[in-house]
């Protein structure tokens, strides 16, 4: 009877590994359905590269000037789960990206996936990237492919026991993993720059990465429910605030105000930008005028609320 128990467990066991091997398979793009690299317009991409806040993480820490676009890695990122050290995605063949295709390039910004077929840790924000336009994507690898090559190489990521499981992230995407579709719906008779707003904000600008909450006590994915509603500090200091149009966040500021502070720095009560968004700040007034009035427009239609408590 014993033995009989003992072979049901086993072979119980060994579906169970063989189902969750199965679900954790990395998901790659149609290769076919992309864009010729060829095609790619670096000029366009250096927009994209702002807007994508690539110097924030991969970039030495405080660059200024020219040193923001040698992308060998930057400062460590440390969370609840371990420390994680953002790569060298510099031109460099062999510390570096250098070696990738377009194709890998794709796979890794809008599924996560590295060219060897391992799943990337969601740090690195593929689920806001994945709802970048395949266009945008090629434009940006033309741009990141002119960049200075660096020769040094990250430290690995410190991570504890299970988290060090990359297969695990295979489970969390299932649970997780944003589509390519708006978060937000617009009004009918949205404008152009509401519209783009959008896509710059829930893209690639991946703002909701900190201001919007987590579930599953900040292990999960977004809490779409309450966007841009404010959140801990991933540093651990404070909250990262709200910026709903609601009294508790940015709702006296007007879609100026908005666009000058992200052009300027400056506050409508002439405080200034600090901590982590000073980066942020700084890339975004490298965009064309119009692109921060257009991130204003889509801040003005948002949801408005007063977000969840502090955690």
């Amino acid at each position: 009877m014993l033995d009989r128990i003992l072979t049901v467990l086993f072979v119980v066991i060994l579906l169970g590994a063989g189902l969750v091997y199965v679900l954790t398979i990395p998901d790659r793009l149609n290769a076919a359905a992309l864009p010729d690299p060829a095609m790619g317009d670096a000029t366009r991409g250096e927009t994209v590269f702002w807007a994508g806040g690539c110097a924030s993480c991969h970039a030495p820490s405080k660059a200024e000037g020219e040193d923001k676009l040698k992308l060998g890695g930057g400062d460590p990122i440390r969370s609840d789960f371990g420390t994680f050290h953002a790569p060298n995605i510099s031109p460099d063949p062999d510390a570096g990206i250098g070696q990738w295709s377009f194709v890998d390039f794709a796979n890794a910004m809008k599924r996560g996936v590295s060219p060897d077929g391992k799943h990337l840790y969601p740090a690195f924000p593929y689920t806001s990237y994945v709802k970048m336009a395949d266009g945008d994507l090629n434009d940006l690898w033309a741009f990141m492919r002119t960049l200075p090559k660096v020769a040094t190489t990250a430290p690995a990521n410190d991570l504890a026991f299970p988290f060090n499981v990359r297969r695990g992230v295979g489970l969390w995407k299932l649970a997780f993993m944003d589509g390519p579709g708006p978060i937000i719906a617009l009004p009918e008779d949205a404008s152009e720059a509401q519209k783009r707003g959008r896509y710059l904000v829930e893209g690639h600008g991946h703002c909701g990465q900190c201001h919007t909450p987590r579930l599953l006590y900040g292990a999960g994915g977004l809490d779409d429910a309450h966007w841009l509603q404010g959140a801990p500090n991933p540093d651990g200091e404070g909250r990262i605030p709200n910026i709903t149009p609601s009294d508790a966040g940015i709702g006296s500021w007007s879609a100026s105000d908005i666009a000058y502070y992200l052009e300027s720095g400056f506050t409508p009560d002439f405080d200034s930008v600090g901590g982590s968004m000073v980066d942020v700040q700084e890339n975004i007034a490298r965009l064309p005028a119009a692109d921060r009035e257009a991130i204003a427009a889509y801040l003005k239609v948002v949801p408005a609320a007063g977000g969840r408590p502090a955690e």
